[in-house]
């Protein structure tokens, strides 16, 4: 078994690199300048094409930090021996040593990490620290320390909807239908019904739902010419519609729109806005349970990726698509809107990261559990073999690169 297999499992299994024989204490030099320089470079031009997209990655690099903050602050708290703080993976590019932590910044802008010495039975650690090891914590303090990442996930969540509810107030679906896009070729588009436009009625009768629109469009036949009449910065239009074909039904009028219900703020108190911040974490949560369901099954990806599913609710995307998202949503709601948004993304990655299996922190949770249930009481505390762990460990890695693969392709 090869030194840098039994490095790069180590790493795995306890959730962060250390450093090997022979690594410099901190790093620095002309390469490190260079690529932060480069990574300098990208976010420039990110906020060229879009200061909403800039302004979401910032937001998400901020979130990442305070991740990683969590478990550093517990497991400080609890007498845990933290060795490293990184932002990013990869090769060094800049570090420093405080006392027996290295800070520092890694050279591919994915994720972060906080490196607690003795995560598991394959984490050597020298013996005079063991009684500062995570696995020699008590089950209370292990718990708190691992869940503390996706905790400051949910807490970030409820900070930006408490701020966008006290400033800007909740948004409120109305009972009119809003375009929110058109489909180019298609009767919407070739008649001059543009996004935004809101819907007053399809041959003299005004649906309140995108579905009973649709249930309007279908009661007629491909060729059929329809009246409809839309509102726009406050004036009416009507529009004369040939209606098409359905690609995906031989025989069945189509439109070629996107739409839903029109959205606006209604404002509230300081005091409704906390209530409302807390209460509406608990629905993010629910959604975003089926979510994590959906983003981690392979039969979806690969549905997505051959075309058999074009269900963008359920399509896997990265910080490609999220940031492409992110400026239409800057450019219809402003930065309430942006903030909204990036609350939900942060209760996803809470939820998702206590998925109950490694790498996931979730998995860590997992062994300590079990760990906690096969420990007798006034017995030796019991130790689980990560090792066995390891196929499915990998497996996983692999449904994530997968996951990553897919989602940038499709972006």
């Amino acid at each position: 078994m090869s030194d840098t297999y039994v490095k790069f499992r180590n790493e795995v299994m306890a959730g962060g690199a250390g450093d090997g024989p022979g690594e410099p204490e901190t790093a620095g030099g002309a390469t490190a300048w260079i690529s932060l320089i480069v990574i300098v470079g990208l976010l420039v031009l990110l906020g060229w094409w879009s200061l909403w997209a800039l302004l979401l990655v910032v937001g998400l690099l901020i979130c990442i930090f305070l991740h990683e903050l969590g478990h550093f602050l517990t497991a400080r708290m609890t007498g845990m021996k933290v060795t490293q703080f990184f932002i990013f993976m990869g090769p060094k590019l800049f570090s420093f040593r405080r006392g027996e932590t290295e800070y520092g910044v890694r050279m591919f802008p994915i994720g972060a990490f906080v490196r607690i010495i003795g995560m598991n039975n394959l984490d050597p650690v020298e013996p005079e620290d063991e009684p500062r090891a995570y696995r020699s914590k008590s089950y209370p303090r292990r718990m708190l320390v691992i869940t503390a990442g996706s905790i400051m996930h949910m807490l970030i969540a409820v900070a930006l909807l408490f701020a966008v509810y006290a400033i800007k107030g909740q948004q409120v679906a109305t009972d009119r239908v809003q375009i929110a896009a058109t489909v180019g070729g298609y009767p919407a588009s070739q008649a001059g019904i543009e996004a935004g436009d809101i819907v007053v009625s399809v041959d003299g009768q005004t649906p309140t739902t995108a579905a009973g629109m649709t249930a309007l469009i279908r009661t007629h036949a491909p060729g059929d010419v329809v009246t409809v009449v839309v509102e726009r910065d406050d004036q009416e239009l009507t529009k004369e519609v040939t209606l098409g074909t359905n690609p995906d039904v031989q025989g069945q009028a189509f439109l070629g729109v996107n739409s839903g219900n029109e959205v606006t703020w209604q404002s509230m108190s300081v005091g409704a806005a906390a209530v409302h911040g807390v209460t509406d974490l608990g629905s993010a949560m629910w959604d975003s349970v089926g979510g994590v369901v959906k983003v981690l099954n392979p039969v979806n990806i690969w549905n997505h990726v051959t075309g058999a599913d074009t269900d963008p609710t359920t399509q896997p995307t990265t910080v490609v698509g999220i940031t492409r998202i992110s400026k239409t949503i800057g450019n219809e709601a402003g930065l309430a809107g942006l903030l909204l948004m990036l609350a939900g993304v942060n209760v996803f990655i809470g939820l998702l990261n206590m998925f109950p299996l490694l790498p996931f922190d979730g998995g860590h949770a997992a062994i300590a559990t079990y760990e906690r249930l096969r420990t007798r009481r006034n017995g030796p505390a019991y130790r689980a073999d990560v090792a066995k762990m390891i196929p499915v460990t990998m497996a996983v890695m692999t449904l994530l690169a997968f996951l990553l693969l897919a989602g940038v392709y499709l972006d």
